[in-house]
């Protein structure tokens, strides 16, 4: 491979792994050139190369064997040895390819699993535990008992790592188990490439000849009435066999706009486990627990006092968010070799520091408050009008209008396609009972002041 054709590659690498990923562990590569099959890099550092290797070696590899054949291993070499000759010389990190008239087949053609996403890398705080502990029962393999289990939440909250940690878990206890794991969006690919080629009956065969199916963000087939209705006779196939399925999504199944009643039925019919919000304590963990890692891999480097709690604080709504601003962190701490204080932090994560400014959303208040009063967010925001539940969507309404930039008649159809004059009204009626009512007013700033936290 030519280093024109390495120049080439790059944005197809970085529309792989993302901007930010690129821009911190790609683009520092140089490309040096190729021979008896070996690509060689030089890296920053030896950590540098060794977490590249790790992390992004296979696509490399692919994406590079692609388009030149040869290519069979990578090899990464510190830059400070190779322009230093009197420096004692270190073993370069190598990845090696698949030899390319065999390639390695998986048998399930569905989406690969991220090696870092495990049981043992999952941090376990009191927001997630209940959702940790259904999925290790299910990874347990043996008689399935309960079908689906249905794990849904925010972005960042962990739902995909439980995903390929209970599909790791159960494939290295039994390596003949057929596990597929895909996104719901890959699944309707599947589903339309079959019409298109004629082949419905090799898709059939594929889906209902699994031991376990693992569909990601099935909120994203509502609407799509044929892929609906394929998946629910891949579900009902499968659940007749007595084959585990688990499902992740956004949201709860009765929340999920334009699905089906009989697929709601069926995704209820088993365990729903929300992933709530990480609170302070967890984010801590996370971060103390990323940070033993890498004194590892960075001997030596020195973090100040308060950087974790500082971002703990500060990055609240994404945990992929958190651990890619500690990584970015320490490899730039690395680079510049400079210990992590706080205007280390500020320098590198400017942009990080002003996108996490606390933004408070609509589902994030109504969660909260069905919580507080405890209630389920499905009767607060449904038809019923009895006080039990009036009173808190009344609350949740006046909070939303309050802790939101969002406009009366959005807040409505948040709240059951409600107009935007009933909105109005709870809102007046819960400022007129704050003035009147003493535990109204305690609720209120109580769910404010932990909205805000």
């Amino acid at each position: 491979m030519t280093k024109e054709q390495w120049g080439a590659l790059q944005k197809q690498i970085c529309d792989t792994i993302g901007q930010n990923n690129y821009k911190t562990w790609i683009e520092p590569l140089t490309y040096v050139g190729t021979q008896d099959g070996v690509a060689r890099f030089e890296a920053p550092t030896n950590f540098f190369g060794t977490y590249v290797s790790q992390n992004f070696g296979d696509m490399l590899l692919a994406q590079m064997s692609r388009v030149s054949p040869v290519i069979r291993r990578l090899a990464f070499d510190a830059v400070r040895a190779s322009n230093n000759p009197s420096a004692p010389a270190a073993a370069p990190v190598e990845a090696t390819a698949p030899v390319a008239a065999e390639p390695a087949r998986d048998p399930l053609p569905g989406a690969p699993l991220d090696a870092r996403f495990t049981f043992d890398t999952f941090v376990v705080g009191k927001p997630n535990e209940l959702a940790h502990a259904a999925a290790r029962r299910v990874a347990e393999g043996g008689p399935v008992t309960f079908n689906p289990l249905f794990l849904y939440g925010g972005v960042g909250l962990g739902k995909t790592h439980l995903m390929h940690a209970i599909a790791h878990e159960l494939t290295q206890k039994n390596p003949h188990l057929r596990v597929l794991y895909l996104s719901a969006e890959q699944f309707m690919y599947r589903f339309v490439q079959a019409l298109r080629e004629r082949k419905m009956m090799d898709f059939k065969e594929l889906f209902r000849s699994v031991d376990v199916l693992m569909v990601d963000d099935v909120q994203f087939i509502a609407g799509k009435d044929s892929t609906q209705e394929e998946f629910f006779h891949t579900f009902n196939a499968l659940v007749d066999q007595n084959k585990q399925i688990i499902i992740s999504a956004d949201r709860a199944p009765d929340e999920i706009k334009d699905l089906e009643n009989r697929i709601r039925s069926r995704l209820q019919s088993g365990l729903v486990v929300d992933l709530h919000p990480t609170d302070y304590e967890l984010r801590l963990g996370i971060l103390q627990t990323k940070v033993e890692m890498y004194r590892d891999m960075y001997p030596g480097l020195t973090i100040e006092s308060g950087v974790l709690e500082f971002l703990a604080h500060r990055i609240s709504t994404n945990v992929r968010v958190l651990e890619g601003a500690l990584t970015r962190l320490f490899a730039f701490a690395s680079l510049v070799g400079k210990p992590i204080d706080m205007d280390l932090v500020q320098d590198s994560l400017s942009d990080v520091l002003r996108a996490s400014e606390r933004k408070i959303s609509i589902d994030e208040i109504q969660r909260k408050v069905a919580e507080h009063y405890n209630i389920r967010l499905s009767d607060m925001i449904g038809p019923k009008r009895v006080r039990t539940f009036a009173r808190p969507r009344q609350v949740a309404m006046y909070l939303c209008k309050q802790l939101t930039s969002r406009s009366l008649p959005e807040i409505g159809r948040r709240f059951g396609g409600r107009d935007h004059t009933t909105v109005m009204h709870g809102v007046r009626r819960i400022e007129e009972l704050r003035a009147q009512d003493v535990q109204i007013e305690e609720d209120v700033e109580l769910l404010r002041r932990a909205l805000e936290a």
